[in-house]
């Protein structure tokens, strides 16, 4: 059953929750793979906080008690995966992933591509799960989020103090992150900045996109091409990518947008493109979380962490079929 204080299913904001939002504390105590669920019965008000109905970002305070209906004390809705529910494979995997720096505020890791970052939307698990098992922190926390396929430097916070000093740093720009992608084609200019505004959700051809729309979000992303390639007639080159802001699949569309999109990118790239890549011997998406800039929210020092490209990248950036 979901954890609670008591056997009524209520649950009690502690000091540490103090001033968060009902949905994301529901969604912390509940998983993410209930987002569904969640929301829907919290909008019909069947969640109520000291015996009243809230919305989905009332602001709750240390003390409070949330009312949980029966729908999300089903047996089958647990806060955190007991031990063995994780499989084996997976917890193996994250066990022997890099860790790149770790505080009591602050775990940071290299996370590969093909990995899941948090259980839900077909995933029983994912990499924060099995590192709360494996590190014994039930409260860790993702300041921010990569896409499955996309590898790099991935900050995670232990605590919620901790995420909300990293999330100020993100809301007000000074988290700094770049990314390494080889795309499609040969930028020109050389630097320049993507400024769009993005929408996701919208359904094209019966997938579930991103796209931009003049009603979406403002996404800016300053970019500079590294080098270019050319091999067996198909044109590709290596970006550095600054984004001032965190939408969803941001990166990936602005390029697609410019006509540049990510090799590998099966979402947003054309079908010619994808076919052209895989006949030079590519597989996966070729985006890298490279760098990650940011003030560390206890300490209040400057913090950079890198993490080099895969090694499967360097076979696409060898010398040979270079274009200067």
């Amino acid at each position: 059953m979901a954890s609670t204080e008591h056997s009524d299913g209520l649950l009690t904001v502690s000091a540490d929750e103090n001033g968060s939002r009902l949905d994301r504390f529901l969604l912390r105590r509940l998983g993410n793979g209930y987002r569904g669920l969640i929301m829907r019965l919290v909008r019909k008000g069947n969640v109520r906080v000291g015996g009243k109905r809230a919305k989905p970002d009332t602001r709750l305070i240390e003390g409070d008690t949330v009312f949980l209906p029966a729908s999300l004390r089903d047996e089958n809705i647990v806060q955190q995966h007991p031990t063995g529910d994780i499989p084996k494979f997976l917890l193996d995997k994250v066990a022997a992933l890099p860790v790149l720096f770790e505080d009591d505020a602050l775990l940071v890791v290299n996370k590969p591509a093909g990995m899941v970052v948090h259980g839900g939307s077909g995933h029983d698990a994912g990499l924060i799960e099995a590192l709360k098992e494996l590190h014994g922190l039930p409260d860790l926390r993702l300041a921010h989020r990569l896409d499955r396929d996309t590898s790099g430097v991935l900050l995670l916070a232990r605590n919620l103090s901790a995420l909300r000093g990293l999330a100020e740093d993100f809301r007000e720009r000074d988290m700094q992150k770049t990314y390494f992608a080889l795309v499609a084609g040969h930028p020109f200019p050389h630097a320049g900045r993507m400024h769009s505004h993005l929408s996701k959700g919208v359904t094209v051809g019966g997938e579930r996109m991103v796209v931009d729309d003049a009603d979406g979000k403002e996404a800016i992303t300053d970019y500079q091409v590294m080098m270019r390639f050319s091999r067996d007639g198909f044109d590709y080159a290596l970006l550095a990518l600054s984004p001032h802001s965190g939408r969803t699949h941001q990166l990936r569309v602005q390029l697609a947008g410019e006509g540049h999109a990510i090799l590998g990118d099966n979402k947003y790239a054309d079908k010619s493109e994808l076919a052209a890549y895989r006949a030079i011997g590519g597989r996966g998406l070729m985006l890298h979380a490279w760098r990650l800039c940011f003030v560390h929210p206890v300490k209040e020092i400057p913090m950079e962490l890198r993490v080099p490209m895969p090694s499967g990248w360097y076979r696409l950036l060898q010398d040979s079929g270079r274009s200067r």
